[in-house]
C-alpha cells in the first residue's frame, strides 16, 4: 500500500476533486487521457499546475505529481484548468449534506436524545470543517494560477526589454546610416565635375536610403510597449487585490464555533435528557452564505487572472514578429553600409590608380623633352664659346643616344595604355553594379 502512488486532480472550472491510481512509468499523456474521460476537458486545452505555479512537463513521467514521502502525500493537488475558457463563474455546489445533518437543518427546533445528538453534530462539525477546507484548496488552485501569471508575465518582461534593446540599437544605426550616406552624396555631388561620376551608383545609393527609411517602420513598438504596461498595471491591481489574499476568516471563526459546541454537548451526562440543533444549523447556514460569499470573490478574481495570463499568451507571438523585423531591419542596414564603404573604397582605388597614371605620363613627357635637347647640345671644352654652326650636327654616338630615347618613350606609351585600359574597365564595373 506504501508503494502506491495516487494523484488528487482539483477540477478548478467544477470545483471537484478526481483521484487517480498511477500505474508504473505511466506518462503524462496517459494520465490526461484518463482525466479527458472523467472531466471532459480535452488534453490539448488541459493545463496541470502544482501548487508553485510551474506547468506539468509532458517529457516526465506522471510520477511528478506525487511528492516524494509519506507526509502529506494525501493532501497533495494538482490543480487542473481548461485553456479554453478564461471566465470560471459557477455556480458551484456545495458538498452535501449528510442524511442526518440534513434531518436537523430541516427541523433545527427538533429534540433528540443527548447521545443521538452527538452524533449528529460530530457530523455538523465535519460538515463545516469540510466547507472550509474546500474553499482553503480552491484559493490554493487560484494562487497556482497566480504564480503561473507571475512566470509568463516574467517571460514577458524580458521579451520586452530585448525588443526595446534591439528597437534601440536599430535606431542608433538608422541615425549613423542616414548621416552618413547624406555627407557621401554631398561630397560625391561635389567630385562629379572634375571626378569620378556613376549614375548607377548614384541611384542605388540613393535607394539604399529610402530602404533606410523604409527598415524604421520596425523600430516603431510603441503600440506594443503601451499594451504591456497597461498589462503589468492591470497585474499589479490584481496583486493587491484583498481577494488575492486568503478570505477564510469567517469560515475559520464559524469552524471554531462548531467545535466549541461539540464540545459543550460532549461534556453533558447521557442521561434522558433531549435538546434541539438551534445553534449547530446556525453555524451550517452562516458557514455555507459565507463559503458561497467568498467563492463568488474568488472565482471572479480568479477570471481576472487567468483574462491577464491569455493577453500576455497572445502577446508573445507578436512581440516575436516584432523581434524578427527588427532583426531583419538590422542585417539589412548593416549590409548596406558594408556595400557602400565598398564601393566607396573601390572608387579611391580608382582614383589613386588615375593619379599615378597621369604621374607617370607627365613624368615621361618631361623625360623626352629634355633627352633629346641635351643630345644636340654641342661638346664644347671651355663652356662659353658660342658653338660653331655645324657643331650641332649629331655624331654616331649621339644618334644612338637618340634612339634608346625613342625606345624609351614607346615602352611608357605602351605602359600608359594598358594603364588606361584598366581604369576603363574598372570604370564600366562599377557603372554595371
Amino acid at each position: 500500500v506504501l508503494f502506491l502512488q495516487i494523484v488528487h486532480i482539483l477540477n478548478m472550472t467544477s470545483a471537484k476533486i478526481v483521484s487517480f491510481l498511477l500505474h508504473p512509468e505511466e506518462s503524462l499523456h496517459s494520465l490526461q487521457n484518463r482525466i479527458e474521460f472523467e472531466t471532459g476537458i480535452s488534453t490539448g486545452n488541459q493545463e496541470l499546475l502544482l501548487e508553485t505555479g510551474i506547468c506539468l512537463d509532458p517529457r516526465k513521467p506522471a510520477s511528478q505529481c506525487v511528492i516524494d514521502g509519506v507526509r502529506g502525500w494525501d493532501s497533495y493537488m494538482v490543480y487542473l484548468f481548461d485553456k479554453s475558457k478564461t471566465v470560471y463563474d459557477g455556480p458551484f455546489a456545495s458538498r452535501s449534506l449528510s442524511d442526518c445533518v440534513n434531518y436537523i437543518v430541516q427541523d433545527s427546533k427538533i429534540q433528540l436524545p443527548i447521545p443521538q445528538l452527538r452524533k449528529v453534530w460530530a457530523e455538523a462539525v465535519h460538515y463545516v470543517i469540510g466547507l472550509k477546507e474546500d474553499y482553503s484548496r480552491l484559493f490554493q488552485g487560484q494562487r497556482a494560477a497566480m504564480l503561473s501569471l507571475l512566470r509568463y508575465n516574467a517571460n514577458l518582461i524580458k521579451m520586452k526589454n530585448n525588443m526595446v534593446s534591439a528597437a534601440q540599437q536599430l535606431k542608433a544605426k538608422l541615425e549613423f546610416f542616414h548621416q552618413s550616406i547624406r555627407l557621401d552624396l554631398e561630397r560625391y555631388s561635389d567630385q562629379m565635375a572634375y571626378g569620378i561620376s556613376s549614375e548607377k551608383m548614384l541611384k542605388a545609393w540613393k535607394e539604399m536610403e529610402e530602404k533606410a527609411s523604409q527598415c524604421a517602420q520596425a523600430e516603431d513598438i510603441g503600440y506594443l510597449d503601451d499594451q504591456i504596461m497597461a498589462l503589468h498595471t492591470e497585474i499589479v491591481e490584481l496583486q493587491k487585490s484583498p481577494y488575492a489574499r486568503r478570505q477564510g476568516e469567517v469560515m475559520e471563526s464559524l469552524e471554531q464555533r462548531a467545535i466549541d459546541l461539540y464540545k459543550q454537548l460532549k461534556t453533558r451526562p447521557p442521561d434522558h435528557a433531549y435538546s434541539d440543533s438551534t445553534d449547530m444549523v446556525k453555524i451550517i447556514v452562516q458557514t455555507v452564505q459565507s463559503q458561497d460569499r467568498v467563492l463568488k470573490e474568488l472565482f471572479g478574481h480568479l477570471s481576472k487572472l487567468l483574462g491577464c495570463k491569455q493577453k500576455i499568451i497572445d502577446l508573445l507571438p507578436e512581440i516575436e514578429v516584432a523581434l524578427n523585423n527588427i532583426k531583419e531591419a538590422d542585417n539589412s542596414v548593416m549590409q548596406m553600409q558594408g556595400k557602400r564603404q565598398r564601393e566607396i573604397w573601390h572608387l579611391l582605388k580608382i582614383a589613386c590608380t588615375q593619379s599615378s597614371s597621369r604621374s607617370l605620363v607627365s613624368s615621361s613627357l618631361e623625360g623626352t623633352a629634355s633627352t633629346p635637347a641635351a643630345a644636340w647640345l654641342p661638346q664644347s671644352s671651355s663652356g662659353n664659346a658660342p658653338p660653331h654652326p655645324l657643331s650641332s650636327l649629331a655624331t654616331p654616338q649621339e644618334g644612338e643616344n637618340f634612339a634608346a630615347v625613342i625606345q624609351e618613350n614607346m615602352n611608357y606609351l605602351k605602359l600608359f595604355s594598358s594603364v588606361l585600359q584598366e581604369v576603363m574597365q574598372e570604370q564600366s564595373s562599377v557603372m554595371v553594379r
